[in-house]
């Protein structure tokens, strides 16, 4: 392929440095056990990156050769981990922000998107280690009834019901506090890049000095 405007050379360079920086971050993420919860948050702002600066269809080659490069390193399995749902959720906040949309909107729609990319990940590593994962999530979910339960002094004893509503409160909860967690952390840094993403709702922007 002929390059033959400084443009098309910069959307080349841009796409292989940030898809190879994402990609860097997800393995770190999956092999080394720190700094976990910082590598969550920072892992769909390169390619949310690339596509606020070059566009939709960049973005989407971005996703494809990161798709492609973890899928070689890592194997079909762990490397499709990262598209549910970090690389899914990268593109549509990039996509949102790109197009203006607003906070309620890339937010609740990004929450979906968590969620379901949760429970592929507890079905595709069940899958690998050949246990239920989510026997785990379920007791986690028991413990904390159970402590409410005993906090209140109530005469209840939970079902199996409660408790499998439970825990998929608690993952939807989770993805909340993460999606909203990666909206606050790109609108306080991405003006440091000329970057510029939508501002958030009046409650949140009373709360929180996003300025400092």
């Amino acid at each position: 392929m002929k390059i033959t405007t400084k443009s098309e050379a910069l959307n080349i360079v841009e796409t292989a440095y940030l898809a190879s920086l994402s990609s860097l971050l997800w393995v770190t993420l999956y092999y080394l056990p720190i700094g976990g919860a910082l590598l969550r948050l920072i892992l769909p702002l390169p390619m949310i990156m690339l596509h606020l600066r070059r566009g939709t269809k960049t973005a989407l080659e971005g996703l494809l050769i990161q798709f492609l490069l973890l899928f070689v390193i890592m194997g079909p399995v762990r490397g499709t981990l990262f598209l549910f749902p970090y690389g899914i959720l990268a593109f549509w906040l990039g996509w949102c922000w790109f197009r203006e949309k607003s906070w309620r909107f890339s937010l609740s729609v990004g929450v979906i998107i968590g969620t379901l990319g949760f429970f592929f990940r507890v079905i595709a590593l069940s899958t690998l280690v050949g246990d239920n994962l989510w026997v785990l999530i379920t007791r986690a979910s028991y413990g904390l009834i159970e402590k409410l339960i005993g906090l209140f002094n109530l005469s209840l004893y939970p079902s199996i019901l409660s408790i499998q509503l439970g825990a998929i409160l608690l993952i939807i909860f989770q993805e909340i506090v993460y999606v909203l967690t990666v909206h606050v952390v790109a609108y306080s840094l991405f003006p440091r890049f000329k970057l510029n993403i939508p501002d958030p709702p009046r409650l949140l922007n009373s709360l929180v000095d996003f300025n400092n």
